[in-house]
């Protein structure tokens, strides 16, 4: 499916749209999840817990979206989180400079080149506004933090620009509380708020946005003595090999060729993977793309990003850096607190590793993929976890005693399960309505029900109709969703 596809779903069925859009002024960069779309990333954020911080016994916290400002300045975001822009001379458009040369050239131009580089890049290539084909200015840094002043002393202090400075700044007192051991896993599912020059794409670039975070701080020198990497060991990691391919490589092979530099790590990338093919992202259009030296963060050791091929290209949905010691020694440099913790009777200093997951990214590529145009209608074939309502009650017709009985069902269903009832249109349309937004069970009760207390079931995917017994239905349901069985 296309990304206009998907908008209209989007638009038209309530999972997501545009933040304040009866106002002229909207800044653009912000978008509102509806009914459907809040279910659903509720869902997603549910199968993370339970498929990655459940399964890895992580510790999961929910820190403040305001900061304070040393604490950037101990991160580096004061110094480094800056993008390149330019302004067109004549429309006074501004602009991200890196973005410019790679659609003009076609590749990928590192976000961290310096200034004079990029104005040599845009003279080499002959790039002009492309608003109005004015002649560029020169290039400048632009800090992507939103300031915030707090207190009637207006305090100087920065919406977060990313979840992980809480868990950074937090970890001494609760590896204490949990009485921790090396490695530790924190994670934190939060919003978080970049400044951004041109966002677009609706939840591709967001101003405002969600990330479920996970940091994992361990003893750098045990990075291969791992107990659970036995779990994973012939677990195949979808790694790009070169310009264009990508194989499947079992975890042990990839660390004894070194496309992987440990057990640690390839571990914790199985686990990523594992819960994205879970989550219904097809792994023929997944790949770990290792990054170069020119593309890292500037606080990256090694790093790889999770990528996923949609309609607009390739979309990066995970960050999995090695952060090495750099956001503990900082912290404990600018704040002067001890962030040393005892690994057994040996005092370290963890190095973190990071799998920064962009929630709403992650939320459109499932969408996308999920999608399917057939002959007669589109139909959403979501997991059936992440199906935002789970199932659909229809009296087929409004009068003799039928809405009654599918009210029954109603109540019963509803106080387990994310259940609609519907009376609205033909049968045949209530059914396409559901199929739209991943709904996988739909309930008729019909005439027949009077008689022999019977209902129809139907199976979203296959269309599939069976008829079962009324005091069936909350256990063929609870089978359907607990148990994987068949629905005949």
């Amino acid at each position: 499916m296309s990304y206009d596809e998907v908008m209209r779903l989007a638009l038209e069925r309530g999972f997501y749209v545009p933040s304040c859009e009866i106002y002229a002024d909207a800044p653009a960069g912000f978008w509102d999840y509806g009914p459907v779309g809040t279910a659903f990333k509720n869902k997603f954020v549910e199968l993370w817990r339970r498929e990655v911080l459940r399964r890895d016994e992580m510790v999961e916290i929910d820190g403040s979206q305001i900061m304070a400002k040393d604490v950037f300045v101990a991160s580096g975001h004061l110094e480094n989180f800056f993008d390149p822009i330019v302004t067109c001379t004549k429309c006074k458009t501004t602009i991200r400079a890196d973005r410019l040369i790679s659609e003009k050239t076609g590749k990928n131009i590192p976000e961290r080149l310096s200034d004079h580089d990029y104005d040599s890049l845009l003279k080499e290539n002959n790039v002009r506004c492309p608003k109005c084909g004015g002649e560029l200015g020169q290039v400048s840094k632009f800090n992507m933090m939103f300031k915030v002043g707090v207190g009637a002393a207006n305090l100087d202090t920065y919406l977060r620009p990313e979840t992980c400075q809480s868990i950074f700044v937090d970890f001494p007192r609760f590896f204490k509380i949990m009485r921790g051991k090396l490695p530790f896993p924190m994670a934190q599912l939060g919003k978080s708020f970049r400044n951004e020059i041109a966002p677009r794409q609706s939840l591709m670039r967001l101003r405002e946005f969600y990330q479920a975070e996970i940091e994992i701080f361990f003893n750098p020198d045990k990075v291969n003595d791992v107990e659970e990497f036995e779990e994973v060991r012939n677990y195949p990691l979808r790694l790009m090999r070169g310009e264009d391919t990508v194989e499947a490589v079992p975890c042990e092979k990839a660390v004894e060729q070194g496309l992987v530099p440990s057990r640690f790590v390839a571990y914790y990338l199985s686990l990523i993977q594992q819960f994205y093919e879970k989550a219904g992202i097809d792994l023929n259009r997944f790949r770990f793309r290792r990054l170069a030296e020119d593309e890292k963060a500037f606080y990256a050791k090694v790093a790889f990003d999770v990528e996923v091929q949609t309609s607009l290209g390739w979309i990066e949905l995970v960050a999995c850096n090695d952060r090495s010691d750099y956001d503990l020694k900082r912290h404990s440099e600018v704040s002067k607190s001890d962030m040393t913790v005892l690994d057994g009777d040996v005092k370290v200093l963890p190095n973190v590793f990071e799998l920064s997951m962009g929630v709403d990214r992650s939320l459109y590529c499932i969408l996308e993929h999920s999608l399917v145009k057939e002959e007669k209608r589109d139909v959403l074939k979501l997991k059936p976890q992440l199906a935002p309502v789970q199932v659909g009650v229809f009296p087929l017709v409004t009068k003799e005693g039928l809405p009654d009985k599918a009210n029954q069902i109603y109540s019963t269903l509803k106080k387990e399960f994310q259940t609609t009832y519907d009376v609205s249109g033909s049968i045949g349309r209530r059914y396409r309505r559901l199929d739209e937004i991943g709904t996988p069970l739909g309930i008729t009760v019909d005439f027949d029900t009077l008689k022999d207390d019977t209902v129809t079931l139907r199976e979203r995917d296959s269309m599939q109709q069976s008829r079962i017994k009324v005091s069936e239905v909350l256990q063929k349901v609870r089978s359907y969703y607990y148990q994987e069985a068949q629905l005949v």
